[in-house]
Protein backbone atom coordinates (compact mmCIF):
# COMPACT_ATOMS: atom_id res chain seq x y z
CA UNK A 1 0.00 0.00 0.00
CA UNK A 2 2.01 3.32 -0.98
CA UNK A 3 0.30 6.47 0.45
CA UNK A 4 1.20 9.43 -0.99
CA UNK A 5 -0.41 13.44 0.92
CA UNK A 6 -0.49 16.09 -0.98
CA UNK A 7 -1.29 20.05 -0.60
CA UNK A 8 -3.81 20.79 -3.52
CA UNK A 9 -4.34 24.66 -3.46
CA UNK A 10 -6.33 24.94 -6.48
CA UNK A 11 -9.51 22.81 -4.22
CA UNK A 12 -8.38 24.32 -1.02
CA UNK A 13 -7.53 21.23 0.48
CA UNK A 14 -4.90 18.19 1.43
CA UNK A 15 -5.56 15.20 -0.25
CA UNK A 16 -4.57 11.32 0.57
CA UNK A 17 -4.25 8.91 -1.76
CA UNK A 18 -3.42 5.04 -1.29
CA UNK A 19 -2.10 3.39 -4.43
CA UNK A 20 -3.36 6.30 -6.76
CA UNK A 21 -6.67 6.64 -5.45
CA UNK A 22 -7.96 9.32 -3.34
CA UNK A 23 -9.40 8.23 -0.86
CA UNK A 24 -9.06 11.30 2.01
CA UNK A 25 -9.69 15.22 2.29
CA UNK A 26 -9.14 17.76 4.56
CA UNK A 27 -10.47 20.65 3.34
CA UNK A 28 -9.66 24.25 4.39
CA UNK A 29 -10.58 28.02 3.67
CA UNK A 30 -8.17 30.68 4.42
CA UNK A 31 -9.72 33.53 6.79
CA UNK A 32 -8.27 36.78 8.22
CA UNK A 33 -4.70 35.08 7.42
CA UNK A 34 -6.10 32.02 9.69
CA UNK A 35 -6.24 28.58 7.91
CA UNK A 36 -9.97 26.97 8.83
CA UNK A 37 -9.98 22.94 8.49
CA UNK A 38 -13.95 22.99 8.58
CA UNK A 39 -13.68 19.37 7.46
CA UNK A 40 -11.75 15.85 7.21
CA UNK A 41 -13.11 12.74 5.44
CA UNK A 42 -11.66 9.47 4.92
CA UNK A 43 -13.59 6.81 2.55
CA UNK A 44 -15.48 4.35 4.60
CA UNK A 45 -13.59 1.57 2.63
CA UNK A 46 -10.18 2.85 4.48
CA UNK A 47 -10.75 4.04 8.07
CA UNK A 48 -9.23 2.69 11.02
CA UNK A 49 -5.80 2.62 9.57
CA UNK A 50 -4.93 5.32 11.04
CA UNK A 51 -4.86 7.36 7.84
CA UNK A 52 -7.17 10.65 9.19
CA UNK A 53 -4.23 11.49 11.38
CA UNK A 54 -1.79 11.11 9.06
CA UNK A 55 -3.61 13.87 6.80
CA UNK A 56 -4.03 16.03 9.30
CA UNK A 57 -0.22 15.81 10.34
CA UNK A 58 1.12 16.63 6.98
CA UNK A 59 -1.98 19.56 6.82
CA UNK A 60 -0.78 20.92 10.23
CA UNK A 61 2.85 20.90 9.61
CA UNK A 62 2.52 22.59 6.40
CA UNK A 63 0.48 25.37 7.76
CA UNK A 64 3.09 25.67 10.61
CA UNK A 65 5.63 25.97 7.82
CA UNK A 66 3.82 29.04 6.41
CA UNK A 67 3.05 30.68 9.57
CA UNK A 68 -0.74 30.96 9.98
CA UNK A 69 -2.86 30.03 12.96
CA UNK A 70 -5.46 27.15 12.29
CA UNK A 71 -8.90 27.11 13.53
CA UNK A 72 -10.02 23.54 14.31
CA UNK A 73 -13.92 23.58 12.83
CA UNK A 74 -13.66 20.08 12.26
CA UNK A 75 -14.10 17.95 14.96
CA UNK A 76 -11.12 15.34 13.97
CA UNK A 77 -8.90 18.16 13.44
CA UNK A 78 -9.53 19.71 16.99
CA UNK A 79 -9.27 16.38 18.75
CA UNK A 80 -5.72 14.83 16.67
CA UNK A 81 -4.91 18.97 18.29
CA UNK A 82 -5.97 18.12 22.02
CA UNK A 83 -4.38 14.71 21.98
CA UNK A 84 -1.17 16.07 20.26
CA UNK A 85 0.27 18.58 22.38
CA UNK A 86 2.67 20.04 20.36
CA UNK A 87 0.16 21.40 17.39
CA UNK A 88 -1.30 23.32 20.45
CA UNK A 89 0.60 26.45 19.30
CA UNK A 90 -0.79 26.85 15.91
CA UNK A 91 -4.87 27.43 17.49
CA UNK A 92 -5.53 30.74 16.90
Amino acid sequence: MTIVITHAPVHSRYELRVDDDLVGVADYLERDGRVVFPHTEILSTHRGRGLAAQLVRYALDDVRRSGRPVVASCWYVADFIDEHPEYRDLVA
